[in-house]
């Protein structure tokens, strides 16, 4: 499948929000969430306060980041299996590319993310993260923490770096 980068084509509602999510997880996703005054840190289920003003889901196949914007929220989605139905490509309205560009515009690459130990001083509080997850990639068992690059081809720029999971092998 091609990468995709898309948003909702329209603002939803936190009980539309809360579907869309529940809708794209599969298993294993991990969700942050953010409030003016705290973060979730990385958690395996949507917390009874769910939704927050923003947040993202994210797994081995797509992120859905999440932004309130007055009482609705607006939804992006990266994906690395392709269109997601609901959702708009952002360079979809881009007159100076043909249709082919648009289908390839996107390449990805992927690689390890690292989690900080509970020791480390660089926060006021240790960040939370699931057993079930690997941030240090050193269990050979368990789904590890990585990024995505979502690179635009003709210019080489990277333009979003998403979370995700490598499946354990």
């Amino acid at each position: 499948m091609s990468p995709f980068v898309g948003v909702c084509e329209e603002l939803l509602t936190e009980t539309e929000l809360r579907e869309l999510v529940e809708q794209l997880a599969t298993t294993p996703s991990y969700y942050f969430l953010r409030w003016s005054h705290q973060v979730s840190g990385i958690v395996e289920k949507l917390p009874d306060d769910f939704p927050s003003p923003e947040g993202q889901m994210f797994n081995c196949d797509r992120e859905l980041r999440w932004k309130c914007q007055s009482e609705r929220y607006s939804v992006l989605v990266l994906s690395n299996t392709g269109e997601v139905p609901g959702f708009k490509s952002i360079i979809q309205d881009r007159i100076d590319i043909g249709e082919s560009e648009k289908k390839n515009y996107w390449k990805t690459e992927q690689r390890p993310a690292y989690g900080y130990p509970s020791n480390e001083t660089r926060f006021p509080r240790s960040l939370i993260y699931p057993e079930s997850l690997d941030v240090r990639n050193t269990s050979p068992n368990q789904p590890k923490l990585a990024q995505r690059y979502f690179i635009a081809q003709p210019t080489a720029t990277v333009h979003f770096v998403a979370l995700t999971v490598e499946r354990s092998t």
